[in-house]
C-alpha cells in the first residue's frame, strides 16, 4: 500500500478487519477470476449453499472485501448475486446509471485503502432506464423534471462517446460505453485510485450484465 493511501487508512483504523472470504485473492486477476467463477456459478445456477449464518460473528467484527462493484440502483441488479458471494465479500456502491460523482469516487478510495479491496468493477446492465433517459434527453433536447437531470448530465458524456460510433443498438453501445468510461475514472482519478491502480495493488475493470441470461460480459 502507498504512502498516500497508508496515511488514509490510519484514522480509519488501518486494516483492523475481519476476514469474510475463506482465502483472500492474492492478486488483483485473482479478485477478477473470482468474480468471473461466481458468475458462471449463477448462470449455471450452482450457486455455492454456504450457511451464512455461521459467519455473522465475524462479520460483527469488521469487513474485508476482496472487490468493489459500481452498480446500477434498478432492482434486477443485485452484484451478491450475479457473482455468488457471501456478506462481506463484495462493497457496492450503487446508483442509477452506474455512474461516479465525488462521494462514489470517496466510497472506493475507501474501500481500496482501508479496506484493500484489489478489484473494481464498475457493472452496467441490459435495458437500464437511467441510459434509455439519456438518450432521449439528447434526441429530444429537454432535460427530465425534478433531480433526474442530475443522472442525465453524468450519463451524458458516454452517451456521446456511443453516439460518435453509430451503432445498430445506440442502448447498448451506450451502456457499455458508460461503464467502461467510469471504469477509466475509478482507474485514473488521483491521487489514491490513480496511484493504486498504477502501482497494481488494484485492478479496475468494466462489465455489462445481461438481465435475460444472467451472464457478465467483462469488457
Amino acid at each position: 500500500m502507498g504512502g498516500l493511501a497508508l496515511s488514509l487508512a490510519v484514522p480509519f483504523g488501518g486494516r483492523a478487519f475481519a476476514q469474510t472470504t475463506a482465502t483472500p485473492p492474492a492478486s488483483p486477476d485473482e479478485a477478477i477470476q473470482r468474480l468471473m467463477d461466481g458468475n458462471a456459478r449463477y448462470v449455471a445456477n450452482t450457486p455455492n449453499n454456504a450457511d451464512h449464518s455461521v459467519t455473522r460473528n465475524t462479520r460483527a467484527a469488521g469487513q474485508s472485501p476482496f472487490a468493489a462493484i459500481v452498480a446500477c440502483a434498478d432492482s434486477r441488479v443485485v452484484p451478491e448475486l450475479i457473482f455468488d458471494q457471501a456478506p462481506g465479500d463484495l462493497f457496492v456502491v450503487r446508483v442509477a446509471g452506474n455512474f461516479l460523482s465525488e462521494d462514489g469516487i470517496a466510497s472506493l478510495e475507501f474501500a481500496a485503502a482501508v479496506l484493500g479491496v484489489q478489484a473494481v468493477m464498475v457493472l452496467g446492465h441490459t435495458s437500464c432506464g437511467a441510459i434509455r433517459a439519456t438518450i432521449d434527453s439528447i434526441r429530444d433536447n429537454e432535460l427530465p423534471p425534478g433531480h433526474l437531470p442530475s443522472l442525465v448530465n453524468a450519463i451524458r458524456p458516454a452517451v456521446y462517446n456511443a453516439m460518435q460510433q453509430n451503432p445498430e443498438d445506440l442502448l447498448a453501445a451506450a451502456t457499455a460505453e458508460n461503464a467502461v468510461y467510469n471504469a477509466r475514472i475509478a482507474a485514473e482519478t488521483g491521487p489514491i485510485l490513480s496511484d493504486m491502480n498504477e502501482s497494481g495493488t488494484v485492478k479496475s475493470i468494466a462489465g455489462v450484465y445481461d438481465i435475460a441470461t444472467g451472464k457478465v460480459a467483462f469488457l
